[in-house]
């Protein structure tokens, strides 16, 4: 057997516990689908936040809430990811700093009710950090996906997911996983408007 067999064997088997571990946490996984689904039919705003991997985990979400969960019968999702408009990303963290470059998007649009949705390995990074706070202080509903320790998370957030591991891989491909549950979730609980083959 080559070195290269026993690692993704191993590597396999890690993911494999993980999300094995994972279920334990089923509660605020149904927790965070029947949020959604509520705040859909009130017709509140989401908006996803995170950095490098975690920001294209924000951006995938958004995408599939926008599209991916359409129902028939049902309203449809008002989701905006604040890692996809780079000027103004870049602009506040050129012109003040990037610890700023959610929480000032969030001035902007956040409502009291509406989701703020927060992706972060550690639960530490101050940007992401910096903006649940601000969230939280103007009414809005804070959900954290997170790993390792949670960080500021759990303290943070209405709802915190931990993915029990200590490796930003395992975490960053949880987090895409625990996106499609909910998801697909959402698509079940209704009908489909769009059939994949």
């Amino acid at each position: 057997m080559s070195k290269i067999d026993n690692f993704t064997k191993s590597f396999f088997a890690e993911q494999v516990k993980c999300i094995e571990k994972l279920s334990k946490q089923k509660n605020q996984i149904e927790k965070i689908i029947s949020l959604l689904i509520k705040k859909r039919n009130t017709g509140k705003k989401i908006f996803t936040i995170g950095n490098g991997g975690s920001a294209s985990t924000a951006s995938h979400f958004v995408s599939d809430l926008l599209k991916t969960s359409i129902t028939k019968k049902n309203k449809r999702f008002k989701a905006i990811s604040f890692v996809d408009n780079l000027p103004v990303i870049l602009a506040w963290a050129n012109d003040t700093s990037y610890d700023n470059i959610f929480v000032e998007q969030l001035k902007n649009l956040v409502s009291k009710g509406d989701v703020v949705i927060a992706f972060s390995g550690s639960g530490k990074s101050e940007n992401v950090v910096k903006a649940l706070r601000f969230a939280k202080r103007n009414g809005a509903i804070c959900i954290g996906f997170t790993g390792m320790y949670g960080g500021y998370f759990p303290k943070l957030c209405n709802i915190c997911c931990t993915v029990p591991s200590n490796d930003m891989l395992t975490i960053e491909s949880t987090h895409v996983i625990l996106c499609h549950c909910i998801v697909d979730a959402i698509r079940n609980l209704g009908k489909p408007l769009f059939q994949y083959e």
